[in-house]
């Protein structure tokens, strides 16, 4: 089979390429390298693949012959107010517009990432539909507008797309930006870790390994909207905590303000996609972190 994967040089479209290529698919990789962080990681990231540059905002997508499509580009990160959401317009609902028509146009069905961010401050455990999703952020909005765009372009259309939300993805290669991997890279260097806000909020973290294996199941899965997270809750306090057990030492944390837009709690529901497809998490929070750790200090060793 032959499949084009968006985002193929970022965190987990990254690992998504790879993981194609070594099931014995043909993948062709789009990204557009954006300075969001360091585009020399992306670099990195692409070196084995086959990774064209392409903005989806305004270059042509070509994706004649492809059987399927993994939509993963976008622009990520809950601080999204003020003189970025430009951005996040750009990158998140005129980029998926385009791919969603450049997939109506070649016949392929679209698997692509939403986010456990359209939920907002849900007080239950959310289901797809069971409940009203209210943003936080400006990034959260760009993401449930796309998925209106994937129900506007499948009633009209006959686009057939799956939407993929999911809940705090860390592994190898995470956005250097983001809690875990600070929290790795300051353990693997012996630095302070700044913790914004007090810990106690809490989220489903999903291993990266997990995240690949949903979204390529996914492609068989009835078009609509999946949860795909972690089957454990931690707050952060319990997370550096457990990071601390696994490096022999404690995490040393200095804290900050809350940080605009942060959700308090996330945690996926996860029984539709269970119920059409079997998947579940399998990689328990102690494992994957020590496997993330792992990582970030190799790569301490050969800076």
């Amino acid at each position: 089979m032959r499949y084009a994967v968006t985002g193929a040089a970022g965190f987990i479209g990254s690992h998504l390429a790879e993981a194609l290529v070594a099931r014995g698919h043909d993948v062709v990789g789009f990204d557009s390298f954006t300075d969001y962080y360091d585009p020399a990681l992306k670099e990195e990231n692409a070196r084995e693949l086959d990774v064209r540059r392409v903005d989806l905002g305004a270059d042509p997508i070509d994706l004649a012959g492809v059987d399927a499509v993994f939509h993963l580009a976008g622009q990520p990160g809950a601080r999204s107010f003020g003189h970025v959401f430009p951005d996040y317009l750009w990158r998140n609902l005129l980029a998926t517009q385009r791919v969603f028509e450049a997939a109506v146009d070649a016949g392929a069905p679209v698997v692509w990432a939403s986010s456990s961010s359209v939920y907002g401050d849900a007080e239950r455990y959310p289901t797809p539909e069971a409940v009203l999703p209210r943003p936080n952020n400006p990034y959260g909005v760009t993401k449930l507008s796309c998925e209106h765009l994937q129900d506007t372009y499948a009633r009209v259309f006959g686009l057939r797309a799956v939407a993929l939300r999911y809940f705090t993805v860390y592994g190898p290669r995470q956005r250097p930006d983001m809690a875990f991997a600070r929290m790795v890279a300051a353990v693997a260097r012996g630095d302070e870790f700044e913790l914004y806000g007090d810990g106690s909020q809490s989220r489903s973290f999903t291993y990266v390994a997990d995240v690949v294996e949903a979204t390529i199941q996914a492609l068989e899965a009835p078009p609509g909207i999946y949860n795909v997270g972690g089957g454990e809750e931690y707050t952060m306090r319990d997370a550096l905590a457990l990071l601390g057990e696994i490096a022999g030492r404690p995490v040393r944390v200095r804290y900050g303000p809350p940080q605009t837009g942060d959700n308090r709690r996330t945690r996926a529901d996860t029984t539709r996609i269970e119920q059409a497809l079997g998947w579940h998490a399998t990689t328990p929070l102690r494992e994957g972190l020590a496997a993330h750790l792992s990582w970030a200090s190799a790569r301490v060793g050969t800076a």
